[in-house]
Order: structure tokens, then C-alpha cells, then sequence
């Protein structure tokens, strides 16, 4: 199952490359009035990379042709994590972490997708459980990468070296309640815009991406900085061991 890996860090990581390309377009709360769109920016960027947890929901053209994708994760600087990761058709994985212990929930899309021919054998043995295991397992260390919100942070740095065409600041506006910034900027046909809270420590809210002129195909929202990921795991009863499953399997 070495594409669960790629189902969620290709999820994650394409949101986190959009929000990259904006890492020199956000914004900062003090007097937004006096400061250029690029010292916004990294006041935000500063101010995102020092959240220590957080959780963040995406979904539309994440980068993955004929694949829409969608997840909604909490994850913090310890490698807690839970939530789910989603390619449409291609079916969807549950993920939670505490720890070194992984449970991994695949929908029976999924195990289609995964093991070609054998997919539908391996749906009825899991059932509705999770798989269960430790990062010591390939299968579940590759899945729990997406849990890494140290990774994610730097995944963030790594692609903001690419050059920007320009930003632009916008006027003040809202967000659902919370009051923001928005800050734009164009990549090859794309436009992007990253609202950024206009109280409080200056975190990016929402970004929106999609074609130049045209309506948003992405959607990426943060919150819950700095709270704490939910401890509930899944219950003896609600799992099933990987190494059971191997067994079995065999």
C-alpha cells in the first residue's frame, strides 16, 4: 500500500504549496496600514511557523489531475494527528496517531485502488475497522508522515523559494465572523489569495486559488491554532492488528 503515502502527502503537501507560493503573501495585525504586502507576509509566515498545533480542511484542484481532493486534519509539532485524507473516487483513509501508535481506516474505494485484485478481499476482512499498528510498520509509517506538522512547516520553506510575480494588499473584509486581510498574488495563470486575521497573532485563515479571472478551485481554511489534538483513539473492538491482517492475507 505504498500509494497511501502519496494519497496524503499529496494532499497535504499541495495545500501547503499554495499556502507556500503565499508564504511572501499574508499579512500582520498591528497597523496594517504602514506596512508593504511582503513585510505583512512574513510577519504571517513568522506567525504560522510558530503555531504549535493546528487544523487545517482543503478541498478542489489540489494539484492532482482527474483526482479532487479533500481533507480535514489536526496535527501538532509532537506528530499527533487525526482526521481524514480523501481522492474522491480513488477512495479515502482515516488517520489517527498518538504517539508511535497509527490506526488507518481505508474506505473499500481505497483497497480497490491499493491492492489491484485482491482490494475487495481485504475491505470485507477489515470491515469498518482500523488497522492498527506503530511507526514501526512501512505501511503505517508512510500514512503517519502526513502528521508531521514540523514536516509540513518545512515543506512550506522549501517551496517558497520560488520567485513571485508581485502581491497586491486588498481591503479589509470577512471571513464567515473573523475579520482579515486579503493578500494577492499571480503564478502562471493562477491567482491566490491568502486571508489573513486582522486580530490576534496574524495567521492565514482561508486561501483561495483557481484560474486568472475565474472562480476559486481551491479552497484551503486554518483554525484551531495552538489547541490541542483530540486523545481519543480507536478502541480495541474498532481496530484489527496489521500484523493479523498480514497473517491472514498471506
Amino acid at each position: 500500500m505504498s500509494g497511501s503515502r502519496t494519497v496524503a502527502c499529496s494532499a497535504v503537501c499541495s495545500a501547503a504549496a499554495l499556502l507556500a507560493l503565499a508564504g511572501t503573501a499574508t499579512a500582520r495585525t498591528d497597523d496594517l496600514g504602514s506596512l508593504s504586502a511582503d513585510q505583512i507576509a512574513q510577519q504571517s509566515r513568522d506567525a504560522l511557523h510558530g503555531a504549535t498545533s493546528l487544523h487545517v480542511t482543503a478541498k478542489g484542484d489540489l494539484g492532482m489531475p482527474g483526482a479532487p481532493t479533500s481533507f480535514d486534519l489536526t496535527l501538532d509539532r509532537s506528530g499527533n494527528c487525526r482526521g481524514s485524507v480523501s481522492l474522491g473516487p480513488q477512495g479515502s483513509v482515516e488517520i489517527v496517531k498518538r504517539g508511535a501508535d497509527v490506526w488507518m481506516k481505508p474506505d473499500a474505494a481505497f483497497w480497490k485502488n491499493e491492492v489491484p485484485g485482491n482490494g475487495s478481499a481485504m475491505a470485507s476482512l477489515v470491515g469498518n475497522r482500523y488497522l492498527k499498528g506503530t511507526t514501526n510498520d512501512p505501511v503505517l509509517r508512510a500514512t503517519a508522515g502526513v502528521c508531521d506538522l514540523d514536516a509540513f512547516q518545512k515543506y512550506l520553506d522549501n517551496a517558497a523559494e520560488l520567485p513571485s510575480t508581485g502581491l497586491t494588499k486588498g481591503k479589509p473584509t470577512k471571513v464567515d465572523a473573523t475579520s482579515v486581510i486579503p493578500v494577492t498574488t499571480t503564478r502562471q495563470g493562477r491567482t491566490l489569495t491568502v486571508d489573513v486575521s486582522a486580530t490576534g497573532k496574524p495567521y492565514p485563515v482561508r486561501i483561495t486559488a483557481g484560474q486568472k479571472g475565474a472562480a476559486p478551485d481551491a479552497t484551503v481554511r486554518f483554525d484551531g491554532f495552538d489547541k490541542p489534538v483530540p486523545t481519543a483513539t480507536p478502541t480495541a473492538a474498532q481496530t484489527i492488528d496489521i500484523s493479523a491482517l498480514v497473517s491472514r492475507s498471506a
